[in-house]
């Protein structure tokens, strides 16, 4: 049986790609920052719980040497472990975007170091880094979540060169917003008496809440689609991009240039905000 790692797989889109591992015949070793996996998960076949924090490099040593010692090789690793933060800069706190930086993107690159090792002995592995439409394109009020999506595609991107002679194969996967726990998690700051911004904030996070909830088909496709991607790695390097916003968003960034994408955007907003 094959076997794949997972971050961040206690809730939301870890929590439903383990299930669908499991449900696929994958041997699935799933991580999360407290060991308090609930009762559904305990019932799963082939679901082995370990306790991973993306931003400690003993806890990721920790877990690797657990897992390695009872099942010996991994097949995939899946950095799937995120959070969310909305603000505008003058408003933004400091603890909030260090978080952000720690978990979103070096928790990647903590995670990818340390089982670069593993899968070099091995001779073989994948990482599918889980990143956003975020990652390609900029949005209102992503100035910190944007920014550690594309590092993440960056770094996937550069790590690529490095480990193609020792068969390890890397991609990205990228999606809009899909309605599980992380959209209720997002860190964001909240409307201020004095802030000028107030209106705009209400307005993106209506907005975000309206597509959120019209993608509930969403889930199924990404976990149809990552598991197709463990089975059969590509060779090279590759951005999947899942679902209609995503798709839409990335084909009229890349076509249109960035003056006439922020024009749509803003205009988009502009008519949001008339028909209230």
């Amino acid at each position: 049986m094959k076997k794949v790692l997972i971050t961040g797989a206690s809730g939301g889109l870890g929590k439903a790609l383990s299930k669908h591992f499991s449900t696929n015949g994958w041997i699935v070793l799933a991580t999360m920052l407290h060991l308090d996996p609930d009762e559904e998960m305990l019932q799963w076949a082939n679901v082995f719980c370990y306790e991973l924090d993306v931003c400690s490099d003993i806890s990721i040593v920790t877990a690797k040497e657990k897992i390695i010692a009872q099942h010996h090789s991994i097949d995939t690793v899946i950095n799937n472990a995120g959070i969310g933060y909305r603000s505008f800069v003058e408003e933004s706190d400091d603890q909030k975007i260090e978080e952000i930086i720690r978990i979103n993107w070096l928790g990647v690159v903590k995670v990818c170091r340390a089982f670069i090792p593993v899968f070099k002995n091995q001779q073989y592995g994948q990482f599918i880094n889980i990143t956003s439409i975020a990652g390609l394109v900029n949005l209102p009020l992503g100035n910190f979540y944007h920014p550690t999506k594309h590092a993440v595609e960056s770094f996937s991107e550069c790590m690529a060169y490095e480990l193609k002679e020792s068969n390890i194969k890397i991609c990205t996967v990228q999606f809009g917003n899909i309605a599980t726990h992380f959209q209720e998690n997002i860190h964001h700051e909240g409307e201020k008496k004095w802030s000028p911004n107030n209106k705009l904030k209400s307005m993106i996070a209506q907005l975000l809440a309206k597509r959120t909830g019209k993608n509930k088909g969403l889930i199924a496709k990404i976990n149809n689609k990552i598991l197709s991607i463990a089975a059969h790695p590509a060779n090279n390097f590759k951005r999947y991009t899942i679902g209609f916003d995503a798709r839409l968003l990335k084909t009229l960034r890349n076509l249109l240039g960035y003056q006439l994408f922020g024009a749509i955007i803003r205009l988009k907003i502009v008519n949001y905000t008339k028909s209230k």
